[in-house]
């Protein structure tokens, strides 16, 4: 695709994963015991892959900086990113070792993720970094993810004052470590599902500074706050087929920002991030089955 939606491009910063996931029944209790999985699958995982992933798919060019190891699954993490079209900027693993996760998933979508391997911090003098600095110069949209070695990206972005697109996921509005992306966003996401007080959250971020708080309710839509605009609340799109739910609040993500980038108005690019996460949700993958 070329024209504008080229021209605006989007840098995405954070983990891309090699998972295996297993659908269960229902989640194990905490006792020793058997339990039979109903299917498995390995695939790519990680919420900047999801987003990198989607907005690819949507047809946005886009860059990911992440981490990966010289491993078996180094490569496999790699070819599906570029299949679809995302520039990959890989700064080694220090260990060598790629991040995993053990997904174990239930009938009704709950999941218990298991890090099998996490991402080590590496410096901003990695091999990528002028990669990543020219790239988040280019961009349209500078997206940081919660991750330690996202960390360095999200500093060069606010001290070139740009703007930062966060997704503080199930944040509880206390744990520490969110702290500098609850601090750096001016275009924040996030859930609800554990923060009861989340419209006075919002409004808070809102009142500190941020243009945009998105907070979605997974089946139960999701809330839009801006100076402007106010709250403003959408529907999630009804789904009866439902294959997998991993990756829908980074297609949610994907499509709101897409159409952000189109100049949607902001009701509009609610409704394009909700059809957009029910397409994911009928995949077994980070991005809708062509």
């Amino acid at each position: 695709m070329t024209g504008p939606r080229d021209e605006a491009s989007v840098l995405v910063a954070g983990p891309a994963t090699w998972n295996m996931l297993v659908h269960l029944d229902e989640l194990p209790d905490p006792r020793p015991h058997t339990v039979f999985a109903r299917r498995h699958h390995e695939t790519v995982g990680g919420t900047s892959a999801g987003k990198a992933l989607n907005l690819a798919r949507l047809g946005r060019a886009v860059t990911l900086r992440t981490v990966l190891g010289d491993d078996e699954h180094a490569p496999r993490v790699r070819a599906v990113l570029e299949e679809e079209g995302v520039h990959v900027i890989a700064e080694p693993a220090p260990d060598g070792r790629t991040e995993r996760h053990l997904n174990l998933m239930d009938a009704r979508g709950d999941r218990l993720s298991v890090y099998l391997q996490a991402a080590a911090d590496v410096p901003a003098s990695g091999p990528g970094w002028d990669r990543t600095i020219a790239a988040l110069e280019a961009a349209a949209a500078v997206v940081v993810d919660l991750a330690v070695p996202s960390l360095h990206v999200l500093a060069a972005a606010s001290e070139r004052g740009r703007d930062v697109w966060v997704d503080l996921h199930d944040y509880d509005g206390a744990t520490e470590f969110h702290r500098p992306w609850v601090d750096a966003g001016t275009h924040v996401f996030l859930s609800s599902d554990r923060m009861p007080f989340w419209r006075a959250f919002m409004a808070s971020r809102v009142e500190a500074g941020a243009r945009l708080v998105v907070c979605t309710h997974g089946s139960d839509g999701a809330t839009a706050l801006t100076p402007d605009d106010g709250f403003v609340d959408v529907d999630a799109e009804r789904v009866d087929d439902v294959v997998d739910t991993n990756g829908a609040g980074d297609g949610f993500f994907a499509g709101f920002l897409d159409a952000y980038l189109d100049g949607a108005p902001l009701e509009p690019a609610m409704r394009a991030g909700a059809a957009h996460a029910a397409r994911v949700v009928r995949s077994p993958h980070l991005v809708p089955v062509r």
